[in-house]
């Protein structure tokens, strides 16, 4: 770190219970919070292994909602809100990934109820107090103190069974949280430290996942989860860029799948910002053991079997210009300008699934 660094760090709020078996201590960490009555939520797919958390928790359980959408629908949020308070519910207890620890944030964005997240994927939701929903086809976004997790249960066990394709873009829609931080406009040492640590450990679990021995992979669980981890603080603690509002975009006007399309997306992003934040763009290389962080990132989607192009994933040719004009009409901040002319070729790019030129700082080395 340079002398002339200036930055705010300001910590959020956050207790973290990780480790194979742990999902086994729900009931105490909800007595913990004081609440009497948890609302399960889950998806519909999810139900089996909320029913299991439900029988943990026995009778401070006050129900189970398996309604949990992607995008968080806000006609979906609604009920879930009401089914809470019929219930008379003091507590949310959302295990799954960022659809149903979205749902719960919704539910305590209006009424304050406390959450309990218990994720089963990599997305990182659990560790934001940013917060989602889709209304009229636009999905948006804000940020809220309420709606944090006060506890987080990682449990590996949990994502055992979660299928290496929804693994793999799942954990890369988690280093994409990663990447965006090391160029965020408040970002600071510490997140970066935790960005790059993150993206060093999805890399290595998610290699190890697809690739590896199966003597590996529950280690392979255990680090790709801990990579999640980190990487869903950086989230939760600084600004995000032109990456991520292309994807909520996409997700939310399209309806395309939420990691996936981060997936996509990623590489197409890096390369239109490379040279504006080399030293950014140096770390994700370094972290990924690649020269070139772009190129490095599409070819780590291609080598684990993930999806490359948003035609793939349901986009179509005739969407790319209603999405330009959608992400131009409320742009995020971002190091490089935004211009029409290069989002449109990024966001054509992407729906062909083309890679990434290499960036000229990483063909100097």
């Amino acid at each position: 770190m340079s002398g002339s660094s200036r930055f705010i760090y300001t910590a959020q709020p956050a207790r973290v219970v990780f480790g194979r078996g742990r999902l086994a201590d729900l009931a105490a960490e909800v007595e913990a919070l004081g609440a009497r009555r948890a609302l399960v939520l889950c998806t519909p797919e999810q139900r089996g292994m909320a029913e299991r958390a439900a029988a943990l928790l026995g009778e401070r359980c006050a129900g189970l909602h398996d309604q949990a959408r992607m995008h968080v629908p806000i006609e979906t949020a609604r009920r879930a809100t009401e089914e809470a308070a019929r219930l008379g519910a003091d507590c949310a207890v959302a295990l799954g990934g960022g659809s149903t620890i979205g749902l719960g944030k919704a539910i305590a964005l209006e009424s304050s109820l406390p959450i309990v997240a218990v994720p089963t994927t990599y997305a990182g939701s659990e560790m934001t107090p940013i917060y989602g929903i889709t209304a009229d086809s636009v999905k948006k976004t804000g940020r809220d103190l309420r709606v944090l997790p006060r506890t987080v249960i990682y449990d590996p066990e949990l994502s055992d069974g979660l299928p290496l394709a929804m693994s793999v873009t799942s954990g890369i829609n988690a280093m994409a949280h990663a990447a965006e931080a090391l160029y965020a406009r408040d970002g600071n040492p510490v997140m970066s430290l935790m960005a790059e640590e993150g993206l060093r450990s999805l890399a290595q679990g998610l290699r190890r996942l697809v690739h590896g021995s199966a003597e590996q992979q529950a280690a392979s669980r255990e680090l790709c989860l801990q990579g999640a981890w980190l990487c869903g603080t950086v989230l939760g603690h600084v600004g995000m860029a032109l990456h991520h509002k292309l994807c909520h975009t996409l997700g939310g006007t399209l309806d395309l799948p939420h990691a996936a399309t981060h997936t996509v997306v990623l590489p197409h992003a890096l390369a239109y910002n490379a040279a504006a934040a080399p030293e950014a763009m140096a770390r994700i290389a370094r972290a990924l053991g690649v020269a070139d962080a772009a190129t490095g990132l599409h070819d780590l989607a291609r080598d684990l079997g993930a999806p490359l192009s948003l035609r793939e994933i349901g986009m179509r040719e005739a969407d790319i210009e209603r999405a330009t004009d959608i992400a131009l009409a409320n742009p995020y901040w971002n190091p490089r300008p935004i211009e029409a002319d290069a989002i449109g070729q990024l966001l054509r790019a992407a729906w062909a699934g083309e890679r990434p030129a290499v960036a000229a700082s990483a063909t100097a080395h």
